[in-house]
C-alpha cells in the first residue's frame, strides 16, 4: 500500500518571505522524516508530495495514491485547512485524518464552541468581535482572553490576552483585528489547571490514550502563548494526568471529539474554569506530529506509547473507518 504524503514544509515558505510566525504551524523537515519513517516501519510505502499546490500538480497528471496522510495548515483563508481533503473527495482518494467539514468547522474556533455548547458541553461564554465597535455590546464577565478566531501555536496569544476591563479589550482586539485580518474570539477567562488529551479512533470506538497537564516555570505568566510554545524547554513543564481528573478530562474530551466528527486523531485542549469544571477550549484535529517536541507525541510517551505505536494506530483507525483492508 502507497501512501502519499500531504504537508507544509516550514522552509518553503520561509524561502518565500513569511516570517517565522506566520510559518508557525508548519513542519520541519524533521517531522516529515519522522512519519515516513514510521510508516516505513509499519510496512508502508510512502511517496511524498507536499503542500496543496504540489498535490493538484500531481493530480492533474493522473497520480493517485492507495491513502494520503495529510498534515497541511495551508497558508490563506478560513477554508486552509480543508483543501486537501476536498481535493481528494474529488478524486475519491481515501485519506487520513478528519474530513474538509470538519477542519473547517474546527479552524474558527467560534463555530467549534457553539457546536460543543450545543451538545451541551462545558465551555466558557464567549463573543466574536468582528469590528472594534463589537466589543461595546460585550456583555461577558471579566476577566475575559481574546485571540484570533482561525489561528493556531499560539499565535495572537500573549501575556495581555488577559484582559481586565473595556479598555484594554477595545485595545486587544483592535491590535488583532489589524494584525491578523480576521475576527477575534472573546471568551471569559479560565483561571484554573491546563490539560490536553489524546485521542485515537472514530465514532463509539474513539478513546483517550492519554492526557497531559500543562504546568508553568516559576516568572512564567500562565498563558500557552506563541513565546511559550515555541520556547517550552526550560519555561513550560509537562506531567501525566491519573485518577479523576483524567476521567474529567476523557469525558469532555470524547465528547467534544464526537460532536465535531474528528476522525482518527487528534487533541483536545481543556481548562478548569472558575466553578472547578473541566471547559472545552478548542479542538486539534490536525495536531502536531513532530516526534520529539509536538504535544500529542510527548503525551503518548508519558503513557507508554512509542512514536511509532502512535502512528501506526492512527493508521488503523482510519483504515477501519473507510473499511480497507490493512493490505501493506
Amino acid at each position: 500500500m502507497e501512501i502519499g504524503l500531504t504537508y507544509d514544509l516550514r522552509t518553503d515558505y520561509l524561502n518565500e518571505g513569511f516570517t517565522p510566525e506566520e510559518t508557525a504551524e508548519f513542519d520541519k523537515e524533521e517531522t516529515i522524516e519522522g512519519i515516513e519513517n514510521a510508516l516505513q516501519s509499519l510496512g508502508y510505502q510512502t511517496a511524498r508530495i507536499g503542500h496543496a499546490r504540489k498535490l493538484m500538480s500531481e493530480l492533474l497528471t493522473g497520480k493517485r495514491w492507495d491513502m494520503v496522510f495529510n498534515i497541511c495548515e495551508g497558508m490563506y483563508g478560513d477554508s486552509r485547512e480543508s483543501l486537501i481533503p476536498a481535493l481528494l473527495d474529488a478524486y475519491r482518494i481515501p485519506y487520513v485524518f478528519s474530513g474538509a467539514v470538519t477542519l473547517g468547522i474546527s479552524l474558527n474556533k467560534a463555530f467549534a464552541k457553539r457546536i460543543v455548547r450545543d451538545a451541551g458541553i462545558n465551555t466558557p461564554p464567549f463573543m466574536v468581535v468582528n469590528h472594534t465597535d463589537d466589543v461595546k455590546h460585550c456583555q461577558l464577565a471579566f476577566p475575559l482572553f481574546a485571540k484570533p478566531v482561525s489561528e493556531g501555536t499560539g499565535k495572537g496569544v500573549e501575556d495581555r490576552s488577559v484582559i481586565h476591563d473595556a479598555r484594554q479589550l477595545a485595545d486587544m482586539c483592535d491590535c488583532l483585528l489589524e494584525k491578523f485580518n480576521q475576527p477575534v474570539l472573546v471568551e471569559e477567562y479560565l483561571p484554573g489547571r491546563e490539560f490536553t488529551a489524546g485521542i485515537v479512533g472514530n465514532g463509539t470506538d474513539a478513546r483517550v490514550i492519554g492526557a497531559m497537564e500543562v504546568i508553568y516555570g516559576k516568572g512564567v505568566s500562565d498563558i500557552y502563548s506563541y513565546f511559550n510554545k515555541e520556547n517550552y524547554e526550560g519555561r513550560i513543564h509537562y506531567t501525566p494526568v491519573t485518577g479523576e481528573w483524567l476521567r474529567h478530562c476523557e469525558d469532555i474530551a470524547l465528547k467534544s471529539w464526537n460532536a465535531l466528527n474528528a476522525n482518527d486523531g487528534g487533541r483536545v485542549d481543556l481548562r478548569v474554569d472558575k466553578f472547578g469544571e473541566i471547559s472545552f477550549i478548542e479542538i486539534n484535529p490536525l495536531a502536531g506530529l513532530n516526534p520529539v517536541h509536538s504535544d500529542l507525541p510527548i503525551l503518548c510517551r508519558m503513557n507508554g506509547i512509542e512514536y511509532v505505536q502512535l502512528i501506526g494506530m492512527i493508521m488503523d483507525a482510519a483504515l477501519k473507518r473507510i473499511n480497507m483492508p490493512n493490505g501493506k
